[in-house]
């Protein structure tokens, strides 16, 4: 089988160049099941586990393999079953701390080119949420795009538009009706060995442009509740489809609840208007709020820049400020649980 067409170029061939060719073999995670996935490889599809010494190599669940990665395999167990003896490393990653638990990532898909960011035009419709979106997808390192679905419902298509324009400043917008199989609008970005991933809450669409993408029914479709226009999660697992035009589709479950995971330059380019105007303030470490000079506030008087927006800025900043003392705190607890490990194991040989 022909791994470029899944996606292997010269970066993965490098990384992989520190391996012995005649005892590993490169493949690419196609689907994540409970205990295994599914790898596609030179000689096809395999099922494959983590080798025992990459399980105790790991410092997290962000480090075990995703849907998505590359991976290398021991190739004498080929093709009868894959053996995972490394991840190499990754182009790009989308992460977001795991809903309600402990302050860990919780990698959503990797190695992504575009990330196709959907949302719903009609009740379910949010800028706010959008904002949140990209901050993830500018951390993830892939290329966000706007994806607003159900314009055939909606009857301030060209206002929503312009709306999610002024808060994604240099990222394309594309406007779809998947009901009606109008997906034309997402074709530049759908280019034969590129890997691009849908992104959004339930109910916003996405299975329903997985499937027109793929022209079949591979994905489960849900009803839409009337009252707040929320889906039914349809999509329960990852998995990597290829497209008929050759372009590679991660489709995830819809997120209910989206954590932040993010550093503050993901920030800054989410809000890139934002921080143009800071630098324009008198003072170097403006608040935005009375100071003389603030070029902030300035625009917000004059209408340039919405308060919505701003406050939208300020609660993302805690969010992300807090989230990095929370990883701070994770950190040092897990290598203080590491050489805890250590310890141990050097205590027990000494006995030996």
């Amino acid at each position: 089988m022909n791994l470029n067409l899944f996606g292997w170029d010269g970066f993965f061939a490098q990384t992989f160049a520190g391996y012995p060719e005649n005892e590993c073999a490169p493949g690419r995670v196609i689907a994540e099941h409970r205990g295994g996935y599914g790898v596609t490889t030179e000689t096809g599809e395999v099922s494959a586990a983590v080798s025992g010494r990459l399980r105790h190599a790991v410092r997290g669940p962000a480090d075990f393999p995703a849907v998505g990665d590359w991976v290398v395999l021991t190739r004498r167990e080929l093709p009868e079953r894959g053996l995972i003896q490394a991840v190499l490393p990754r182009k790009s990653r989308f992460a977001r701390r795991a809903a309600g638990g402990p302050s860990e990532a919780q990698l959503v898909a990797a190695n992504v080119d575009v990330l196709f960011l959907v949302s719903g035009l009609d009740g379910d419709f949010n800028v706010r949420r959008i904002e949140r979106y990209l901050v993830l997808a500018w951390e993830s390192g892939a290329n966000p795009v706007v994806v607003l679905n159900k314009a055939d419902v909606c009857g301030e298509l060209e206002e929503r538009v312009r709306a999610v324009e002024r808060v994604a400043p240099g990222v394309p917008v594309v406007a779809v009706s998947a009901a009606g199989g109008e997906l034309d609008g997402l074709a530049p970005w759908l280019a034969p060995g590129r890997t691009v991933a849908l992104l959004g809450s339930s109910g916003v669409g996405k299975s329903t442009i997985a499937n027109r993408l793929l022209g079949n029914p591979a994905q489960a479709v849900g009803a839409v509740r009337e009252d707040d226009s929320r889906g039914r999660h349809t999509t329960t697992s990852r998995q990597l489809l290829q497209l008929p035009g050759g372009a590679l589709l991660i489709d995830t479950p819809g997120m209910r609840e989206l954590q932040l995971l993010a550093g503050e330059d993901s920030l800054e380019t989410a809000f890139a208007d934002i921080e143009a105007l800071a630098r324009r303030c008198r003072f170097r470490d403006c608040g935005h709020t009375d100071e003389p000079g603030c070029a902030v506030q300035s625009a917000l008087q004059a209408g340039a820049l919405e308060t919505a927006r701003l406050e939208s800025y300020r609660k993302l900043q805690r969010e992300v400020a807090f989230e990095a003392r929370r990883q701070e705190r994770s950190a040092a607890q897990v290598e203080k649980e590491r050489w805890k490990r250590i310890h141990k194991a050097q205590r027990e040989r000494r006995k030996t």
